[in-house]
């Protein structure tokens, strides 16, 4: 749901901008991170996304101008929208990756789906419309422990990568390996087999664990959750890269 209007435009509600990204998508990217996300992981490096107040307000015609301004640098990129959730701010999403295509803009939608709505497939299918790739965070495949580590069900997560798969929109999987959490093997041969169910996948990236936002949480006053897990050794993100991504179909 979107709440900034101004002159019967929708406002996208947008925590930061970066105008160099280069891990979020194809090529050089212009990334518009927007505010606000449903889950509450125990990791997040992005911890002041969290809230939906109010943050810089824009509409897509000033998106897409500040876009054009840096648009030399994206002639193998494009736009990612990511967050936060960027789906908390659908109708803007929509409009925002409508515009983008109308000027030839690549666009790549960066999401965890916690906030996915079949009542509003509608709405869904009209956005994946516009959109050339999706980036779909799977934090964790036990409905359980993706529960403890974000206050949430997958059961959202899990029923929009099978709308992305029903419509062939092209989809890279990203994990990020948590080890004790959802690193052991019986939860990747779980991810694993239902990765197989899909016939959209363009790529599994297996992302390790980081503490790079652990100041975030003490500079926002908040206690860090996982102070007790290390980050990932190599031998264990190569492990989880086998089990998920070997003799996997990939689409081209």
């Amino acid at each position: 749901m979107n709440l900034f209007h101004k002159d019967h435009q929708i406002l996208g509600n947008i925590h930061s901008i970066e105008t160099f990204g280069a891990f979020d998508g194809p090529g050089i990217r212009y990334v518009l991170f927007l505010q606000g996300c449903p889950f509450r992981c125990q990791y997040c490096h992005n911890r002041d996304t969290w809230e939906t107040h109010e943050n810089k307000l824009m509409r897509v015609d000033e998106v897409l101008h500040d876009f054009e301004k840096y648009s030399h640098f994206y002639k193998n990129g494009g736009i990612t929208v990511s967050g936060g959730e960027a789906l908390l701010q659908l109708d803007f999403l929509i409009e925002l990756f409508k515009e983008a295509k109308h000027r030839n803009i690549h666009t790549c939608l960066d999401t965890s789906a916690g906030c996915y709505n079949e009542n509003q497939d509608d709405k869904y299918e009209e956005l994946l419309k516009y959109t050339d790739l999706v980036l779909l965070d799977i934090k964790h495949i036990d409905d359980l422990e993706h529960i403890k580590l974000t206050k949430h069900s997958n059961y959202r997560v899990l029923c929009f990568a099978k709308l992305l798969s029903k419509l062939g929109i092209k989809t890279v999987i990203r994990h990020v390996l948590l080890p004790t959490i959802n690193d052991q093997n019986h939860y990747l041969l779980r991810l694993r087999s239902f990765l197989e169910q899909l016939t959209n996948i363009v790529k599994i990236e297996v992302l390790p664990y980081h503490k790079t936002g652990i100041k975030k949480w003490e500079d926002m006053g908040y206690e860090y959750e996982l102070y007790h897990i290390s980050e990932p050794t190599d031998l264990e993100v190569k492990n989880a890269e086998y089990v998920l991504t070997n003799d996997y179909h990939f689409i081209k």
